[in-house]
């Protein structure tokens, strides 16, 4: 399959996803910095939490929306949001005006916005897809986020000092883009089904108890779906060990990782600290994503799914316990190539397991809920660190392969049922 035979709707996306994961990585990435200066760090840590949490009933009301209005109402809604927010940010900090408070609300409301859309976009990827495609598409989504993740960091990263009201009007801007191509070039792909299933109200408005209860049910038919639960954890304890690298490994390089020469040519060397060997592991994967997500797809597609998730999983946990431990660079380096590559076997097969096991009439609601895992996962990497304070590198190590085996044992009674049923359904 290429490109060309893919739903125009899912071109569409994916090219607008790959603008706001850039937009998202060039401003948001750097929001905490821009609050701890305005209003110190601890004051900035609780402003930073009451974001995210907003951001889990943004993404909870969406998926509701999503599966009961359609995809492309709930896109259009969340999308129109973050501009507005984006162009309201970009005035409040400009030399006329320069109201931190406004700058924060608009921060704010624009991730309860962006949260607020994310499922309706994850869900109309699915509605689009087959089987058959889904690997693929998951695939460059993939490099696709990767890429624009790389780039956003850097032009963020140049223009964020003295620039930082320009880099807000660009991304209000860019966001203009994202709207207009919603609007005027994505179709509704909500299933035929679920529009049946809204009754004969004709679109009134329900009473709000209705509307309540409808929330409240929809939420708690996804939490009793033990199979979908079980690949919840493991993508949990997946993001909770990716995230190890900015929490309590990159806490490790900086502290306790000798300054040694990485390359050295006659009497020229290269000769990095661990501040500098973090930066070099981060670039090193997202560099590893992009030049090799698409080969790994041509080179693994026969591979069967059950020996991708396990395979995967075991290399990239593997990666990360070298991480914990060791302070030779070269091996570093190595560590992280064996994790990426677990990464690219993992990734889109989990993505693709996920869209196969949610139902069309829940959808945005499976969505929303499994793209908690990044929160929760968050959480738990940033305990790490607590827990780093105590246990020693190789009692990390260990905790990472524990996570690791968890993993395995959550796709394992995943896949196991899954096969025989499908057993049942061909006999």
């Amino acid at each position: 399959m290429n490109l060309s035979a893919l739903h125009p709707n899912l071109r569409v996306r994916i090219a607008v996803g790959f603008l706001q994961r850039l937009l998202d990585s060039m401003v948001m990435s750097f929001m905490a910095i821009y609050l701890a200066f305005e209003y110190g760090v601890a004051v900035a840590g609780v402003l930073v939490v009451t974001v995210m949490v907003l951001g889990v009933v943004g993404t909870l009301a969406g998926g509701h929306m999503s599966d009961a209005r359609g995809r492309r109402r709930t896109l259009l809604l969340g999308e129109t949001g973050v501009c507005l927010t984006f162009a309201l940010m970009a005035v409040a900090d400009s030399p006329a005006w320069h109201s931190p408070a406004i700058v924060y609300c608009g921060y704010l409301v624009n991730k309860f916005a962006a949260s607020f859309a994310m499922p309706a976009n994850d869900a109309m990827i699915l509605d689009v897809t087959t089987p058959e495609s889904r690997k693929l598409v998951y695939t460059i989504n993939y490099w696709s986020i990767n890429l624009a993740l790389a780039f956003g960091a850097l032009l963020g990263g140049f223009l964020y000092n003295g620039h930082f009201t320009l880099l807000l009007t660009l991304a209000a801007g860019g966001t203009v883009v994202i709207a207009a191509a919603t609007y005027f070039l994505i179709a509704e792909t909500k299933p035929e089904e679920t529009k049946r299933g809204q009754g004969e109200t004709g679109g009134a408005a329900e009473p709000r108890g209705s509307i309540l209860r409808d929330f409240a049910n929809g939420y708690r038919l996804v939490l009793q779906d033990r199979a979908f639960g079980r690949l919840l954890v493991a993508a949990t304890l997946f993001m909770s060990i990716e995230l190890q690298l900015i929490n309590y490994i990159g806490v490790r390089l900086a502290r306790d990782l000798p300054a040694q020469n990485l390359l050295s040519i006659g009497s020229w060397s290269v000769r990095v600290d661990g501040v500098e060997m973090l930066g070099i592991l981060r670039a090193e994967n997202t560099v590893l994503v992009v030049a090799l997500a698409l080969v790994a797809h041509l080179v693994l597609r026969r591979v069967p799914d059950r020996v991708r998730m396990y395979a995967g999983a075991g290399l990239f946990t593997a990666g990360y316990m070298v991480l914990a431990v060791s302070d030779t660079g070269w091996v570093l380096l190595v560590a992280a190539l064996v994790l990426t590559v677990g990464e690219l076997m993992d990734v889109p097969v989990r993505q693709a397991l996920l869209a196969d096991m949610v139902p069309a009439a829940s959808r945005t609601r499976y969505m929303a809920v499994y793209n908690l895992n990044i929160r929760v996962a968050l959480v738990v990497a940033s305990l790490c660190i607590t827990i780093g304070s105590v246990l020693p590198p190789w009692g990390m190590a260990a905790l990472y392969g524990v996570f690791g085996l968890v993993i395995i044992w959550q796709y394992h009674a995943i896949l196991t049922p899954s096969a025989a049923r499908a057993e049942l359904a061909r006999a």
